[in-house]
């Protein structure tokens, strides 16, 4: 009796702490929200595929940097990031403005927008948006030839890095859900 009183007890324990986890990481997803919806609709973007963006470039933390130079929540870099300053007529933007949530999720939402307008003429301009922002345009004129430089299914299968593929997949399954 006295064994199964301690099994309780340790199965309750850790169902709190299950609890408190769950709770934790439902109010680490859900802190950028207002930039995110505030992005989303002034670039005219799904707020769930930004939001599946952020959550697999940085896990919701603004302040982290890739290897490539990249910054913030959505990875953004440089060249990207001074593609929608001049575009929004900012003249004292710096790169390092991007660790700012609002900033970030400004810039990479509005360099997302252009991706999906680049690839309007395919069934579904996500996946091909998504390769474009994950791996450049280079690699995304390579693996959209014959079927696939319409078809999105094909192209998924055309992509040639398994990160990359992995990636759009996950994004896109994430998109769909309100993570």
């Amino acid at each position: 009796m006295k064994r199964a009183g301690i099994v309780v007890s340790v199965v309750a324990a850790l169902v709190v702490v299950a609890l408190l986890y769950l709770r934790q990481e439902d109010e680490r997803e859900r802190q950028f929200d207002a930039e995110i919806r505030a992005a989303a609709r002034r670039y005219g973007v799904d707020p769930l595929l930004v939001k599946a963006i952020v959550w697999r470039e940085s896990g919701f933390d603004p302040s982290v940097r890739g290897r490539a130079g990249e910054l913030g929540l959505m990875q953004i870099q440089e060249i990207a990031a001074q593609e929608w300053a001049d575009a929004e007529r900012i003249t004292s933007f710096k790169h390092s403005h991007c660790l700012d949530p609002a900033t970030n999720t400004l810039a990479g939402t509005y360099y997302l927008s252009l991706l999906i307008k680049r690839y309007q003429h395919t069934d579904d301009p996500l996946p091909y948006a998504l390769a474009d922002y994950n791996a450049g345009r280079g690699n995304v004129i390579k693996w959209n030839n014959g079927r696939a430089a319409t078809n999105s299914a094909a192209f998924i299968e055309q992509i040639g890095f398994p990160g990359t593929r992995a990636y759009v997949n996950t994004v896109l399954r994430l998109s769909l859900i309100h993570i």
